[in-house]
Formats: structure tokens, C-alpha cells, sequence
């Protein structure tokens, strides 16, 4: 009796030991109802927070890219058009010893080259807009085109049109006639991308159709000489001739940008249109064939730090006003030379191109506040937006005159590229094969001084004189370090 009395307590002692021992070990390895709940809710918080990341962009799940690329491969297109080059004639580079000497064509002649008009094949991408067959691309892959040939994913192909396209931007809108309802992309907000951002490139890079390449947004509102509307995504996606035309797209899958161009020098450098700039004006496009340009009158350059310091800025940073056009909506709201634009319409200038960009996208007729530094003090004037003509037009772009030949003013950036001594004048930047600017000897790089003994600072003065005396033109040109005379005549 007294043995079962010491053996029952024994027995749930060591019952008792044992639970406390199981509960412990089971708290360790999370097998408690109660850590169970925890782990749950913990999971559901993580899957929360990834939700929250992927929604800003951060995180992408491994199968993202595979969505984007079956959503929008039916919408890319491949873009082939044959273009007519108007009397092709070969010419020896400029930096080229026996060209003086042989002449053009020598060679021409030797290497059996013919001249006239030459037809070459011009390869690209586009992406379609609409059901109904609208169509985007780059204007280099379709300028001068006698016929331009749409292919779909599908194989099918169509004949294409162009309804209406801008040099300038270098964008084409082109439509193809169908019954059917075509796979269109969505088009997103290119001012909302982030440097970092994931992006895709589709294309057809050297004929290799719909391509997918991968990257993130390098830099944004990047300007690399291209005019003075250029302002570009740079992204390291792989972009390749062929992929000109093609959609940049975010990682929701909405074209954020046109592939445009590459830098030679290196690798993983590609530049796409802003999806917004386009979006701005293709209803222009769709209606008028072309785009009516925003005018301000004005002959801006960049704000250097020795600058900044000069004009008693605290940045360098804006437009400075090296000239303003008589009796243009600048000069009307009294913008005067050496004013700092910092702002159009509310928006900051950081680049001393965003003015020309901003102002040729904006209507003529609006009115626009912008903001300036003047004698260190700020001042906000109203300007009335002209509209744009190369004749009025002093801070223009390349211009092509009937004579054969493109001019452009000197800005700072040219004086570095062609290594030039001169602040004003008329830059040759090309001459066409066989015009009249041809014959008589004139050449790229070549600085007209004076015209009729005139002189000129821009290419608005040149035309001026030009209009004037359309038979002969006198014109005083430097060449390296040298000047020298030259009659231009008219064909």
C-alpha cells in the first residue's frame, strides 16, 4: 500500500516533466498552435510587402519579362522601305590626301560608281496604336521612302502611308488599311519613369524579328546633339540598327519610349524618344500631315560654372539669352540679352535645351509665364508663343536652302565639334553631291563670313540677302585659316 502511494504522484511527475519538456522542444521548431498563427500572419505580411515593392518597381518576379513580350510582340512590326538618295555621287572624305589632288570624280570614274539617283533599303520597327492600322515609327526609317512595307507577327504584310512625320523629333505616323481589328500597345507616361527602372526593348535589330532585350533606364532627358528637340531615355537595353522605331517599354508593359539611336563608341548606350513629347503632338500628325512649332525668338546657351559666377548665379543651371530676335514674342515681353530663363510655365529649366523643347511643343497663340534671373534678381514675364518659320527663326536647327548645302549657326557646342575659333557665322554642316553649292567648291565645315560683302551672324541674315539676289551669291567663306571668295550660282 504504501509503494502505490509513492508510485501514482511518481507517474504524473514525470507526465508533468514530460509535457514541459515537449512544449519547450516544440517551441523551438515553431510546432505550437499559437507559433503557427504567428508564422502565418508573418508570411501574409511578407507576401504584403512584396506586393507593395512590385508595385513601386523594385521588385520584379522572374516571369514579368515573358508577360510583357506575349502582350506586346503582336503590336511590334517590321518596318522595310525602299528610299531614293537624289543625285548620289561618291565623294572622298574631307580628311582624305588624294582627294584634292584626284578629285571625285576620279573615283566615280575608276571605281566604276554610278551617279544619279540611288535606290537602298531601309530596315526598322514600329509598334501600332490603333485597331484601326496608326502606326509609330522613327522618320529616318521611312524619309523619302517610294514604298514602305508593314509585316505583322502574323507574316501577313501591307502596304503602309505616311499620314504625317517631323525631321525635327524624327518621329513618323503611318497607317495600314485592314478589316480587321489589330493587337494594339498601351501607351504610358514616360515624366513618371525613374533612373534605375527596369525597361524593355522590342524590335527587329539587323533583320532579326522581335527581338526582346532587357535593361533599366540609364538617364533621362538626355540631349546628344541631335537638334534642338532632342531629349532622350538612355538605357543600357540592347538597341541595334533595325530596332529604330521599336517601343521602350515600362515594367507594366506601356510604351514609355520610340527607339531612336546608338552611340558607336560603346556598348550598352541606347537613347528612345519620351513616349509624353509624341503623345503631344500626334493628333497634330493624324490631322495636318506635320507640326506647327511654338516660337519664342531667342538665341540661348548653356550655363557654364565660370558663367553661373559671372552673372552671380547660385547654380549653373537655365538658358542664358545670348540674343533676342527684334520684334519677336521675346522681344515683345521684354526678354533682354543676358537674362537666365529658369522656368517655362512653372516647369524648371535644367538644361538650356528644355527651353527649346518646351517651347516648340507648345501651341502658338499660348501664353506662358516664364520665370528669370536679371541683375541677380528674379522676374517672371508673360510671352505670348509665336509660331516658328526658318526665316524669322534665329536659334534654329540644321536648314537645307535651295542652293544645296546645310546651314547652321554657331553655337558652342559646334564651335567644339568643328574646333572653330568663331562665336558667330554661317556653319556649312553638308553639301549635296552635284548641287549648286557643289560646284562651286563649297565644303563641309566651310564658315560663311559675308554674302554680297555682307556680313552675317546667322542663318536668318544669309536668307535675307539670299531672297534678295537669287541669281548670283558672293560669298566670303573661311576655310581652316584661310579666307577665300566664291560665286554661288543658282541652278
Amino acid at each position: 500500500m504504501n509503494k502505490k502511494r509513492f508510485i501514482i504522484p511518481g507517474i504524473l511527475g514525470l507526465c508533468l516533466i514530460s509535457v514541459f519538456i515537449g512544449i519547450m522542444i516544440a517551441s523551438q521548431f515553431n510546432w505550437t498552435g499559437s507559433s503557427t498563427a504567428v508564422q502565418i500572419e508573418t508570411n501574409a505580411k511578407l507576401k504584403e510587402s512584396s506586393a507593395a515593392v512590385e508595385s513601386q518597381g523594385a521588385f520584379i518576379p522572374g516571369n514579368i519579362f515573358v508577360k510583357i513580350a506575349k502582350e506586346a510582340n503582336p503590336a511590334v512590326v517590321y518596318v522595310s522601305s525602299t528610299q531614293v538618295v537624289k543625285n548620289f555621287q561618291f565623294r572622298a572624305p574631307m580628311n582624305d590626301p588624294f582627294r584634292d589632288f584626284f578629285g571625285d570624280d576620279f573615283f566615280n570614274k575608276f571605281f566604276g560608281i554610278p551617279k544619279g539617283d540611288l535606290k537602298r533599303k531601309s530596315l526598322g520597327s514600329g509598334f501600332i496604336i490603333s485597331k484601326d492600322g496608326y502606326i509609330l515609327t522613327n522618320n529616318h526609317v521611312v524619309k523619302d521612302a517610294e514604298d514602305i512595307k508593314i509585316t505583322l507577327t502574323s507574316k501577313n504584310e501591307y502596304e503602309a502611308k505616311i499620314v504625317g512625320s517631323d525631321e525635327d523629333m524624327d518621329i513618323a505616323l503611318l497607317k495600314i488599311e485592314t478589316k480587321e481589328d489589330l493587337p494594339v500597345v498601351r501607351l504610358g507616361d514616360s515624366d513618371r519613369l525613374e533612373i534605375g527602372e527596369w525597361v524593355v526593348a522590342i524590335g527587329n535589330p539587323f533583320g532579326l524579328e522581335h527581338t526582346v532585350t532587357a535593361g533599366i533606364v540609364s538617364a533621362k532627358w538626355r540631349p546628344i546633339g541631335q537638334g534642338p528637340y532632342d531629349s532622350f531615355i538612355q538605357t543600357d537595353a540592347s538597341i541595334n540598327p533595325g530596332n529604330s522605331g521599336g517601343p521602350l517599354l515600362n515594367i507594366r508593359g506601356e510604351v514609355v519610349g520610340i527607339n531612336t539611336a546608338i552611340t558607336a563608341e560603346g556598348q550598352g548606350i541606347g537613347f528612345a524618344i519620351p513616349i509624353n513629347m509624341v503623345k503631344e503632338v500626334m493628333a497634330e500628325l493624324k490631322e495636318k500631315g506635320k507640326i506647327t512649332r511654338g516660337w519664342l525668338g531667342l538665341v540661348i546657351q548653356k550655363v557654364t560654372p565660370d558663367l553661373a559666377k559671372s552673372f552671380g548665379l547660385k547654380e549653373n543651371r537655365g538658358a542664358l539669352v545670348a540674343e533676342v530676335v527684334e520684334g519677336s514674342p521675346a522681344d515683345k515681353a521684354g526678354i533682354k540679352q543676358g537674362d537666365v530663363i529658369i522656368s517655362f510655365n512653372g516647369k524648371e529649366i535644367n538644361e538650356y535645351t528644355d527651353l527649346s523643347r518646351m517651347a516648340g511643343l507648345t501651341r502658338p497663340g499660348t501664353k506662358v509665364r516664364l520665370e528669370l534671373i536679371r541683375d541677380m534678381k528674379k522676374k517672371e514675364v508673360e510671352v505670348e508663343i509665336g509660331t516658328f518659320s526658318s526665316e524669322a527663326a534665329v536659334a534654329k536647327g540644321p536648314v537645307e536652302t535651295e542652293l544645296g548645302m546645310t546651314l547652321q549657326n554657331i553655337t558652342p557646342e559646334l564651335a567644339d565639334h568643328f574646333d572653330l575659333s568663331e562665336t558667330s557665322g554661317v556653319l556649312v554642316t553638308n553639301v549635296i553631291p552635284g548641287s549648286a553649292a557643289d560646284k562651286a567648291n563649297i565644303r563641309r565645315g566651310d564658315i560663311i563670313i559675308e554674302v554680297n560683302r555682307q556680313k552675317v551672324a546667322n542663318v536668318s541674315e544669309f536668307q535675307k540677302i539670299a531672297k534678295k539676289n537669287k541669281k548670283t551669291l558672293l560669298l566670303l567663306i573661311k576655310r581652316e585659316d584661310h579666307l577665300l571668295y566664291t560665286a554661288i550660282k543658282e541652278k
